[in-house]
């Protein structure tokens, strides 16, 4: 994969996707599918069978008799379950094909959430180096200012203490980012995280049928009740068409006759066998309707919490700017009164530390902005 650049989110869950056992699943879903549906363009509705058979006579009156018949067995399809069982194989592909993308949509919630997990402790890791390094300058001139007999020694050993607690922060960053990195690479095989979506979430929308849950559900629904129509149509065992070559040699010295048949074996009275079947069939067709309106249900709920979610993470990252905002202000209010000798050191840092919080809040809920945009999209949805 390549190292330099950061991948699209696309991108990266088109390179978890053929990761997944999910792809592996789907694509052997679908082939069984299209074999199906193949099996179903035939004209026979089970391979041939070939019989072959012989008598021969026994006893005086009976030397030289030998009766020899070879035939095809042909089953036959019944009448429409040719095409009762080409609609069941297509509706079977449509399923595999919808639970593919269902199963990617799935995928991408779990992308999103590992890049907003990522994100995050990237902003956190940053600002923790930053604030080591500002800390490590004010260390250093308090230390400067020390030796000049500005500032008791005591300023000293506790500027330098805070730095200290702040490089240990940042090596805990750190470490945490490292390990979601592996599991960012582990899940999509990139060693970099990848570009936020942008926004464009329409928060308004209503629960489309096009999402993917909802058309497989659909599918869903419309595989069972094929494939009661084929049980129903297959109540019973199939017809046969046979064609035999019989060759009869009546006895010693007597010519040898050749002779075609043809036969028809109908099979009747399956109905009492086949209601375990149609039974069975007709409960998945319930279980398919059912399944379809709890997800319905439960995705529309997904559907308004992702949307007040966003809402609120809006509103709270505008309220986190500001106070980031004020706080600095104050914290280069006070760096200018220590320095002018008006401000103790402890107030400082202590102003500092507020405005290293404010900032670092202010990073995360942007983070969660983007991920509550995610969610919004996820919910709605939409494949990146």
């Amino acid at each position: 994969m390549p190292a330099a650049t950061r991948p699209s989110l696309a991108q990266a869950l088109d390179a978890a996707w053929q990761r997944s056992l999910d792809a592996t699943q789907t694509q052997g879903q679908q082939r069984v599918a299209r074999a199906d549906e193949a099996a179903a363009r035939s004209w026979l509705a089970a391979p041939p069978a070939l019989q072959v058979a012989q008598r021969q006579g026994r006893g005086p009156a009976a030397d030289g008799q030998r009766e020899t018949e070879v035939g095809v067995a042909l089953p036959l399809w019944r009448l429409g379950a040719r095409a009762t069982a080409g609609d069941a194989a297509q509706a079977e592909l449509d399923w595999a094909q919808a639970a593919e993308q269902a199963a990617r949509l799935r995928l991408a919630g779990e992308v999103r959430e590992a890049l907003g997990l990522l994100l995050s402790l990237e902003a956190e890791q940053g600002l923790a180096t930053l604030r080591a390094q500002l800390l490590q300058r004010l260390a250093d001139d308090v230390d400067r200012r020390v030796q000049a007999g500005d500032l008791a020694p005591a300023d000293a050993l506790a500027a330098r203490a805070e730095w200290l607690a702040s490089q240990a922060q940042a090596a805990d960053a750190q470490q945490k980012l490292r390990q979601q990195q592996a599991q960012w690479q582990l899940l999509t095989g990139w060693a970099l995280a990848a570009e936020p979506e942008p926004e464009r979430p329409d928060a308004g929308a209503p629960l489309d049928d096009a999402h993917p849950e909802l058309q497989l559900t659909a599918r869903a629904v419309e595989r069972a009740q094929r494939k009661l129509a084929l049980v129903q149509a297959q109540r019973g065992e199939n017809p046969e068409l046979g064609v035999h070559l019989r060759q009869e040699r009546p006895g010693t010295g007597s010519p040898t006759q050749h002779s075609v048949g043809i036969a028809l074996r109908l099979p009747f009275g399956a109905g009492a066998q086949a209601q375990p079947r149609i039974a069975a069939a007709l409960a998945e067709v319930d279980l398919a309707l059912t399944h379809q309106q709890r997800t319905r249900d439960r995705l529309a709920a997904d559907l308004a919490l992702a949307r007040g979610q966003w809402h609120a993470a809006q509103a709270l990252t505008q309220l986190e700017a500001q106070r980031a905002t004020l706080l600095r202000t104050r914290a280069q209010h006070i760096d200018k009164a220590f320095q002018a000798g008006e401000a103790p050191l402890p107030e400082l840092l202590r102003a500092l530390d507020a405005a290293a919080q404010a900032e670092a809040a202010r990073d995360r809920q942007a983070v969660q902005l983007r991920l509550a945009q995610a969610r919004l999209l996820q919910a709605q949805g939409l494949l990146p």
